[in-house]
């Protein structure tokens, strides 16, 4: 049984967590987050010592750690622009740190956590849940078993319609959410870049707050994606379902099914973390690559190859 804390409880992500922390037989000793809202720790670990200030949070890991031996992970579930910070905590308590994605926000920073995984001995693991998805897996292994010289044309579409709180919160502030191909883009880039390997150019053609398109050259996929978090922008079909979320992705125009299977890759990757094959910082190192050079280029428009959907998009909003 391994011992765990958490930060950032009361969020969207932090179930799957605790979840996960529970179906791996172990136990959690605490919690910290500044709302409140977490009444749904009594189903998992109502004996968990639950904080909102974090600095009586970070007090009692010392005393954990002094009495004891401390815990042995640290789930770092926070806002992403904290992920670094809090990292650096888990390490200096003696814990391994299990980070959501994005691990950091710019690239630098994981040489910083590189350099304190040495200094203290501890591993810095981050959930890349879609490498252990059945057909994502599938999809990998048909690929390395495809002529070398095969070149994929990879369509990626990801449309989740996020209403007005979305921009009061800390995801609608770039600056400590990394903006839109971070919030919901990262683990697909990061999915697209381990099947079809490294980059060659990362193109953003046009890119507001709500929407960005561009094109991935990989060494083995021309990768045209989309992303949205505006409602407006889903398919007709979709719209007239009522559903709020479109998910798709073509290799070669034809669609690779992977909407099944998502609900215990949380634990999934706590079991591999906790016997020591989950991913770490090399690992991770692409996709935040990606999203930064996203978030920072400066776009080019419809040029040359580009998504379905953009060019659209472009003649409903000239000003994209």
């Amino acid at each position: 049984m391994k011992d765990f804390a958490i930060i950032g409880l009361s969020g969207y992500i932090a179930p799957r967590h605790i979840k996960a922390i529970k179906d791996t037989q172990s136990n959690l000793l605490a919690a910290t987050d500044p709302h409140d809202n977490v009444g749904f720790l009594d189903s998992y670990y109502p004996n968990a010592s639950f904080f909102t200030e974090y600095e009586r949070f970070d007090r009692y890991m010392d005393k954990l750690q002094n009495a004891s031996s401390g815990v042995d992970f640290v789930s770092v579930c926070s806002p992403n622009y904290l992920h670094d910070a809090h990292i650096k905590s888990a390490l200096r308590w003696g814990a391994d740190a299990i980070c959501e994605k994005p691990l950091v926000l710019n690239p630098w920073n994981l040489d910083t956590l590189e350099r304190l995984e040495k200094e203290t001995g501890k591993r810095v693991w981050s959930i890349l849940q879609l490498r252990l998805h059945p057909s994502i897996i599938a999809l990998k292994e048909g690929i390395e078993n495809s002529p070398a010289s095969t070149i994929h044309e990879v369509d990626l579409t990801y449309i989740t319609a996020r209403g007005l709180w979305y921009y009061a919160s800390w995801k609608g502030d770039v600056s400590k959410s990394g903006g839109i191909a971070t919030n919901i883009g990262i683990h697909f880039f990061d999915m697209l870049t381990w099947i079809f390997g490294a980059v060659k150019s990362n193109t953003v053609q046009l890119h507001s707050h709500d929407r960005a398109t561009g094109v991935l050259e990989l060494e083995k996929a021309n990768v045209r994606w989309f992303l949205s978090i505006n409602s407006d922008t889903l398919p007709k079909e979709i719209k007239e379902r009522g559903q709020t979320t479109y998910r798709s992705i073509t290799v070669d125009k034809q669609e690779i099914e992977f909407s099944k299977g998502f609900t215990d890759l949380h634990t999934e990757s706590y079991k591999q973390i906790i016997a020591g094959n989950g991913f770490g910082i090399e690992e991770a190192r692409t996709s935040i690559n990606i999203v930064h050079d996203i978030r920072n280029q400066k776009p080019t428009g419809l040029v040359a190859d580009y998504h379905p959907l953009a060019a659209l998009e472009l003649s409903k909003h000239p000003f994209l």
